[in-house]
């Protein structure tokens, strides 16, 4: 199996391949996200280092039963080869009803069939009022008119 565009990459398309990322999580399958990663993927997020599409599946299982109303952005920030790296926010809602905005940056490398093996993100959350939420779509895929994290100022 492969997940085109392949690397190397170029600004082309590390961009597609970012957008196709964003469009993944914002599903919200754990299945249809771990897809996209090799089968020995080797992840770091903020505290938590998994390894495999199982624990990847399990872990993002476990994300969206807790962060409610999730919706993301991504952002290409650099690319070089088989490597990205990727600034991004998203925004949820706990079961408490408290929203909150979350800021990293991801590095990523891709094996040649273009599946990531190495995903490695770093993660900041701010609590927010609903009032100052930004990301206002219909759950699911970010529509193309909608403004990325440049044009919000973030």
């Amino acid at each position: 199996m492969s997940r085109p565009p392949l690397p190397p990459f170029d600004a082309t398309t590390a961009a597609a391949k970012v957008r196709a990322a964003e469009d993944a999580w914002n599903s919200r399958d754990p299945a249809r996200v771990a897809t996209a990663y090799t089968p020995d993927t080797a992840w770091r997020n903020r505290v938590e280092f998994l390894n495999g599409r199982n624990a990847i599946e399990a872990f993002l299982t476990r994300k969206w039963q807790a962060e409610l109303d999730y919706r993301l952005i991504k952002e290409l920030w650099s690319f070089d080869g088989a490597r990205i790296a990727v600034r991004f926010a998203y925004e949820a809602r706990n079961g408490d009803g408290q929203w909150f905005r979350a800021y990293g940056n991801e590095n990523w490398e891709f094996a040649p069939d273009g599946l990531m093996a190495v995903r490695r993100a770093s993660i900041n959350d701010l609590p927010i009022a609903e009032t100052e939420r930004l990301f206002h779509w219909p759950l699911g895929r970010r529509p193309d008119d909608h403004p990325g994290l440049t044009q919000l100022g973030l």
